[in-house]
């Protein structure tokens, strides 16, 4: 009888340690997986992951490089790059840059990984559209949820929209076959990334030809670590209150601005206001408002519109 027992506590320890391990087991299954969709979900935002269609031969190049920054300080910066397809098949052909701002929180790779660009340049490459590009995505900010607004800050080493408009700007045209004046380059941007390339251009209206601003705004958000503790350098970073004097020199340069807003998106109002202003001003520009709202589901589905508006205001070679 006691045998009996002893087996029968055996074989229920048994039991419990299968069991035991077992949920182990399938809790650290359910983790990984957890995990795994969340990992593909920042950088997919649930989208299938980018693939060229079987049309396309020939495939752009992306590079990852580091540029030092006098305006961050000396930092390293990471940035990302997007060779069109062709680019060393011919070495003597100069190209056009376009300069993509992601939003925040955001990450530079957002650009081919959730809005595809570099699928779309394939695709446009094989049908002979438009013509190649260099598409050029710097990383924003010292971390993924550390807000810059892509602007000069009121900190040492934080000069954001210097580090776009001089730091980069010079260190893609020495490293790359690019068209190296105001002419061949667009800045483009989503969401914050559209406010910064907005607030960079109109500072420095003699550096890019196109801006492009995806679901952008026109008036800096109060972000007193960027803007200054009484918010002092909110207006001088707020397009609606600086184009005016910014309009003769972006009048003589032929800058031209395509942004977009969607119909659902609240920040379209300040939109249509700086449409209006464009206007008065005499500065070109178009303004489009699409059905959506304030989403990667719009800035994918228009990506296609969005490379074709800078390819074909961008200077050939």
């Amino acid at each position: 009888m006691s045998s009996f027992r002893f087996s029968g506590r055996s074989s229920a320890r048994a039991f419990v340690l299968g069991a035991t391990a077992l949920a182990a087991v399938f809790l650290a299954v359910g983790f990984v997986g957890v995990d795994r969709y969340g990992n593909n979900y920042w950088l997919y935002r649930g989208f299938p992951p980018p693939s060229d269609p079987a049309y396309v031969t020939q495939r752009g190049v992306e590079q990852r490089i580091a540029v030092t920054s006098p305006a961050l300080g000396g930092r390293n910066q990471e940035v990302y790059v997007y060779l069109p397809p062709g680019y060393d098949a011919h070495p003597n052909k100069r190209y056009p840059v376009v300069y993509l701002l992601h939003g925040f929180p955001g990450r530079p790779l957002a650009f081919l990984l959730t809005v595809r660009l570099g699928v779309v340049e394939d695709e446009l490459y094989a049908k002979g559209r438009g013509q190649p590009v260099i598409l050029v995505m710097p990383f924003g900010s010292t971390g993924t949820f550390t807000d810059k607004e892509w602007a000069d800050g009121v900190g040492t080493g934080d000069d954001w929209a210097t580090f776009v408009s001089r730091d980069l700007v010079q260190a893609i045209d020495a490293r790359y076959r690019t068209v190296a004046a105001p002419a061949g380059r667009a800045i483009a941007g989503l969401s914050e990334g559209g406010y910064g390339a907005i607030n960079i251009a109109l500072h420095n209206p003699h550096e890019f030809k196109v801006v492009e601003s995806w679901s952008g705004y026109e008036r800096a958000a109060h972000v007193r670590s960027v803007f200054g503790r009484d918010l002092e350098n909110v207006a001088y970073n707020s397009p609606l209150d600086t184009l005016a004097r910014a309009a003769p020199a972006l009048r003589r340069a032929h800058v031209f601005f395509w942004f977009y807003s969607g119909m659902d998106d609240p920040l379209r109002v300040q939109n249509r206001e700086f449409a209006e202003e464009l206007k008065r001003l005499g500065i070109a520009h178009r303004y489009l408002v699409f059905r959506g709202g304030h989403n990667w589901a719009l800035w994918r589905g228009q990506a296609t519109r969005e490379l074709l508006a800078a390819m074909t205001r961008l200077a050939h070679a």
